[in-house]
């Protein structure tokens, strides 16, 4: 009886092959070619499952997105069993920034993608991302429900707070990357900005 192949199986190690051939000589430079060797498979097994590099580059960067929504996830368990929302944005942003290879790779690959959606006609065609705004989202959520609380300044304004938050944390990690400083010294300055948003003091919500 024929072996069964589990298709999804080696979609998955042909991408990891990219991201790991792209991690070490840059997105731009990787070929379907190169993908197979580093995958251990031909180059028409590659061909079979992604008819075109395009198509490759698609899925790699899904499988990148969902490496990093798996990890962020693996910290905010971490912090332990209700957190507060103080915790959660920490570890949200703590897992983007490249403090080690893996997401080293995320943050030079991620900035690599959407380099190239930009410049690039057939990936422009498409969006770079489903859903560009779930991280916003999500940390203004979470400042918003942290502020109902009472657990921040009165004054700040949950969404402008997030847009700052994640922006920072995106400059932050291209710093470390070109080494123009430490994983250490940009975790102080986002724990930095982390305390001027929360207070320990409680208040009473203004009226809507």
């Amino acid at each position: 009886m024929p072996k069964r192949v589990d298709h999804d199986e080696r979609r998955t190690m042909i991408a990891e092959a990219l991201i790991r051939v792209a991690g070490r000589h840059g997105l731009h430079a990787v070929g379907m070619r190169d993908v197979a060797a580093e995958a251990g498979v031909s180059l028409r097994l590659v061909q079979y499952y992604f008819k075109t590099k395009d198509k490759l580059l698609f899925y790699g960067l899904q499988h990148l997105t969902d490496g990093f929504t798996a990890r962020a996830g693996d910290r905010v368990r971490a912090v332990g069993r209700n957190p507060g929302p103080r915790a959660v944005i920490e570890a949200l942003l703590l897992a983007s920034l490249p403090t080690d290879e893996e997401s080293r790779t995320f943050h030079l690959l991620y900035g690599s993608y959407a380099i190239l959606s930009v410049t690039d006609r057939t990936l422009a065609a498409q969006p770079f991302i489903d859903n560009p705004d779930a991280a916003e989202n999500l940390v203004t959520g979470l400042l918003q429900e942290a502020w109902e609380a009472g657990l921040t300044n009165r004054d700040i304004d949950p969404r402008t707070e997030a847009i700052s938050l994640l922006a920072m944390t995106a400059t932050m990690g291209t710093s470390i990357l070109v080494g123009q400083r430490g994983p250490e010294p940009a975790i102080e300055v986002l724990r930095y900005h982390l305390d001027r948003i929360f207070t320990a003091d409680r208040h009473s919500p203004p009226p809507a």
